[in-house]
């Protein structure tokens, strides 16, 4: 049986470094031939995904990077909350 990613008509690989990342939307883009442009989030290269796509057309890209080299998270609720929790308990002792 085929793979899935050989289903896939990829218009081009692009390296992550030649993509712009934004980070108020934690996703990274590319412009698209169309005039729109590839899009894919944070947390979909960190899950392993590497395919950015075009929401105005069916062009489809593959993101060549390292895991390793992405950029951190931000920290999420819980994690504030226990950073904080800490330091009110010493204030309240």
């Amino acid at each position: 049986m085929a793979d899935d990613d050989d289903q896939l008509a990829i218009y081009d690989e692009v390296e992550i470094e030649d993509m712009t990342y934004d980070d108020a939307r934690q996703l990274y883009h590319y412009p698209c031939p169309c005039g729109d442009r590839f899009e894919i989030a944070l947390a979909d290269l960190q899950d392993a995904a590497d395919i950015a796509v075009c929401p105005s057309c069916s062009l489809m890209i593959r993101v060549i990077f390292e895991v390793d080299n992405l950029p951190e998270p931000p920290p999420g609720p819980d994690a504030a909350a226990a950073t904080k929790a800490p330091v009110a308990a010493a204030a309240a002792a």
